[in-house]
């Protein structure tokens, strides 16, 4: 098959969720002998042509000069190549700034769109950036060929929403197997001495909820806090919560770095309440982590009864107030990475990409 795949900012990974999926998925699918193009941003980076047998075709993003209006305009440069590229499957990786621009997109070509979870709940967006992206997510909802959901929770609200079917098809994540705890010792850290957030440093990841709930509690070991604090509510967190016993770290894109600070946690904190089956879930999984998670449909499909959940600073403090020690909770550690071995696989779901995109190529015929 002829792939190409938009909608992030590129790979190697250098942001997010999306970018990872490409930078995971790309490679593989070139390995099962299928012909991958990602488009980057011209702010990504990277100069090269090809990465892991991957195409990189990259095309000027303005963000930089312009704002959110730039990643509108990356996105519209982006699907006027591939009118001319004859891909047979353009995989489109959410629909924030992309899904305006769908009538544009080659009649020849079979548009997947993975719907991203809700993003028009993020309070972040003003009440009229909030209307466009529910429009957005109709635009894309109506006019692609075939949908991916996350999660069992987007597949749903799907459904029952557009009356559109969608293939559930999550995240993948690699199983850690005891890393090298060197890069705790340089950042002064001891194994199982803290805990640690990694997230967007957004409102609706409750971050602030955790950090609340550790000073309330009067916890001992440091919360550690990995996440970009260039926006606005970074700073915030930053100037108001910042110490000793609440660290910010910043954005850390060192794989072996993070799967280390995950294993070696006390707790791990995930407080994503809006989006499907986050990848940073998935990885806490198979790095070991004994996850408390905000009590939310999309974290309690993938964790179930192996993690400790809350919505409210008093949660966490209770969290923290009753937890003796993670050796007692090693069956929910158990738990998850059979999750991970059996359904989360980045073998297991390249299959079901894959398998996807042939139906619909069979489809189409």
């Amino acid at each position: 098959m002829k792939i190409g795949i938009i909608g992030t900012r590129g790979i190697p990974n250098k942001y997010g969720g999306y970018e990872q999926f490409a930078e995971f998925a790309a490679p593989e699918l070139v390995k099962r002998g299928h012909e991958v193009t990602v488009y980057n941003s011209s702010l990504h980076g990277y100069e090269g042509t090809e990465w892991n047998g991957v195409q990189i075709i990259t095309k000027r993003d303005i963000e930089d000069k312009i704002g959110t209006a730039g990643q509108f305009i990356y996105d519209l440069n982006c699907i006027l190549d591939a009118r001319h590229r004859d891909f047979e499957i353009i995989l489109q990786l959410g629909y924030t700034s992309s899904s305006v621009w769908s009538f544009l997109f080659p009649k020849k070509s079979i548009i997947v769109t993975n719907m991203d979870g809700l993003e028009w709940k993020r309070s972040k967006y003003s009440p009229a950036t909030q209307r466009f992206l529910m429009k957005a997510e109709k635009w894309a909802a109506l006019k692609s060929d075939l949908l991916i959901a996350d999660s069992i929770g987007i597949k749903t609200y799907l459904l029952n929403k557009y009356n559109k079917q969608s293939e559930y098809i999550a995240y993948g994540a690699e199983i850690v197997r005891k890393p090298d705890h060197q890069f705790l010792e340089e950042k002064g850290l001891r194994p199982y001495q803290y805990n640690i957030v990694i997230a967007r440093l957004e409102p609706e990841n409750n971050v602030e909820m955790i950090i609340r709930g550790h000073l309330e509690a009067n916890y001992s070991l440091p919360l550690i806090i990995i996440g970009g604090i260039q926006n606005k509510f970074g700073k915030y967190l930053k100037s108001k919560y910042e110490s000793v016993k609440t660290q910010f770290w910043g954005s850390v894109y060192n794989i072996d770095l993070l799967n280390s600070l995950r294993y070696y946690s006390n707790i791990y904190f995930h407080g994503h309440s809006v989006g499907g089956t986050n990848p940073s879930l998935l990885e806490a999984m198979a790095s070991s982590a004994l996850i408390a998670a905000h009590d939310n449909i999309f974290n309690k499909s993938v964790l179930g009864k192996d993690a400790f959940y809350f919505s409210s600073i008093s949660d966490v403090n209770d969290i923290l107030i009753k937890f003796t020690n993670k050796e007692e909770h090693a069956l929910k550690l158990q738990n998850n990475l059979k999750k991970i071995d059996t359904d989360f696989s980045w073998p297991h779901i390249i299959d079901l990409l894959e398998n996807y995109f042939k139906y619909g190529i069979e489809k189409r015929k």
